[in-house]
């Protein structure tokens, strides 16, 4: 015999596999392990294949190793504020595990005997333990955050009657368990590990205000308390804390832009803040939502799709064309580009409103073609985004419909306010006579959106029911 025949002795192991558990996101694998003569080999971590299994893509950035000398060191109930992917490199364990997670599987628990052919991946808020079955047993895991020291995190205590752990070995007789996990407390008196939170920035505008009602867990700031342009302010933010930043701030005067002392308080808001909250979302793994608009294209084709290549005409255009290649580099990023916003706040249809109710006659724009986005559905849009996990990209959102100019707008609010369409007067862009450039046509095309299934509210539609609720 060769000596390569003699080392080939399992050429054909069990093949990868994931398995689900009674605790959500609390996942098995089965792991290929090569056997010859001269030991084994695993891959303990391979991303593309066991992502395309169903783990998720959690980055670890750390290995532990635990070295247990004799059978029956037992360990846990310990959750750390992070994921993890357990296995052995030698010998054998009982693992046993118990959601402190808020919701209805708090307190439920699941066991494995993990050797080296299993793995175990434990999502954040999942408490561990373990029990080794052999002496020398090697016990090792990946997390995706780094350990910091003189932190405490949620416990529960081994010999809790209420989990009723099958211990092979048992605690009070054999087991070798530190003097600080038998005092963890009880499940009864266990602290909840919280989720991690939603960040929205820009809380005061109009946007803002929609996202808080759509995410009323979230944690809502204004400049205020988080300065997103002050790359010290956000470096001392807690950011291990969140998961999602839907950065709704933007400066938005788009003709004092074009001013000395409004171009770098645009550029400051729309491009660097937005670099910032990128470099930040891929030290954090965080997700980030950054909101575009129509502004960045020069207008000129009748329907923009995502891909169009950027073509700004003013500074404010300019600033969040630089704000959206910024926020593309992180690595989980949705760029959600809308058009002709409408809110809680000052905006168009208000302000046509306002005109209506006083018996002014306005000239309006009819020349400017495009769809109102109402923050609401902008909202909507972005929750569905974020629970569907749709494809990282950029998103056009608005309302749906037939495109519309700014005057068939005012027409309608005057008809909806009793008075007259006839009272407004529609003028060209050049009689207006704006101090930055306006895109003729903003229309943005809605079928990636709509493939990731959201169907956008018809923007007439919307239209009445906001005055209706003026």
């Amino acid at each position: 015999m060769n000596a390569a025949a003699e080392l080939a002795l399992d050429l054909a192991p069990a093949p990868l596999s994931v398995q689900e558990t009674a605790l959500p996101g609390l996942l098995v694998l089965q792991l290929p392990v090569h056997h010859d003569l001269r030991g084994w080999f695993k891959e303990a971590w391979q991303r593309q294949a066991m992502t395309a299994l169903g783990l998720p893509d959690f980055e670890p950035v750390q290995q532990n190793m635990s070295w247990n000398a004799q059978r029956g060191t037992t360990r846990g109930f310990h959750a750390e504020p992070w994921d993890k992917l357990v296995t052995v490199a030698h010998g054998s364990v009982f693992g046993a595990w118990v959601d402190l997670r808020p919701g209805p599987s708090f307190g439920r628990t699941a066991q494995v005997r993990i050797d080296p052919t299993v793995a175990v991946f434990v999502p954040r808020g999942v408490a561990n333990a373990y029990q080794s079955l052999e002496d020398g047993t090697a016990y090792c895991y990946l997390v995706n955050d780094h350990w910091r020291p003189g932190v405490g995190y949620p416990a529960v205590n081994l010999a809790d009657p209420e989990l009723d752990v099958p211990w092979p070995i048992a605690l009070d007789r054999g087991a070798r368990v530190s003097p600080k996990d038998r005092a963890n407390p009880p499940l009864a008196e266990a602290i909840p590990v919280p989720p991690l939170k939603t960040l929205i920035t820009g809380a005061q505008g109009q946007l803002g205000r929609a996202l808080a009602t759509a995410f009323p867990e979230a944690h809502a700031v204004g400049r205020h308390e988080l300065d997103i342009t002050d790359a010290a302010a956000l470096a001392a933010w807690p950011w291990h804390e969140y998961a999602v930043v839907l950065n709704a701030a933007a400066y938005t005067a788009v003709d004092v832009a074009e001013s000395a002392e409004g171009r770098p308080s645009a550029w400051a808001v729309n491009a660097t803040a937005p670099g910032l909250l990128a470099r930040i979302a891929r030290e954090h793994r965080l997700t980030l939502v950054h909101y575009s608009t129509d502004y960045v294209f020069d207008g000129h084709a009748e329907l923009h799709s995502e891909d169009e290549p950027l073509s700004p005409l003013g500074v404010y255009g300019q600033s969040k064309a630089a704000g959206d290649l910024a926020a593309a580099t992180a690595p989980r990023h949705y760029v959600v580009r809308s058009s002709w916003v409408v809110g809680q706040g000052h905006n168009f249809v208000r302000t046509m409103r306002r005109l209506a109710r006083t018996g002014a006659s306005p000239r309006v724009v009819g020349d400017q073609v495009g769809r109102l986005t109402f923050a609401d559905e902008l909202a909507r849009a972005t929750r569905h985004l974020l629970e569907t996990r749709a494809a990282y990209g950029t998103y056009n959102v608005t309302n749906g419909g037939a495109p519309t100019s700014w005057a068939d707008i005012a027409r309608e609010v005057f008809a909806l306010s009793g008075r007259d369409p006839g009272d407004v007067t529609e003028i060209s862009s050049a009689q207006y006579a704006a101090v930055a450039p306006r895109p003729r046509h903003s229309v943005l095309d809605l079928s990636r959106l709509q493939a990731a299934g959201f169907d956008p509210a018809d923007a007439r539609s919307a239209l009445r029911s906001y005055l209706a609720a003026e």
